[in-house]
């Protein structure tokens, strides 16, 4: 049986709405586990710094959690 014209509308604007709907789950959850990486990466350079002789200790920059991150991330993706 053949689908009618409205149908056929009505079962492509459903599909459209489920490929939007994965995409944005998609995003949210690069969106995620990206926050989860930046998370990590501070704890590791707090705990780093709490170890450090305090002659030693150096400031935590965002810049530098932010390479961890990417440090991280590519390790994570290898």
């Amino acid at each position: 049986m053949a689908l009618t014209p409205e149908m056929q509308a009505q079962v492509d604007m459903q599909n459209a709405i489920e490929d939007n709907r994965s995409t944005n789950q998609s995003t949210q959850e690069a969106k995620r586990a990206k926050l989860d990486t930046l998370r990590m990466a501070k704890e590791i350079l707090v705990e780093n710094r709490r170890t450090q002789a305090a002659a030693d200790a150096t400031d935590i920059t965002s810049s530098a959690i932010n390479t961890l991150a990417g440090e991280l991330e590519a390790h994570l993706n290898s």
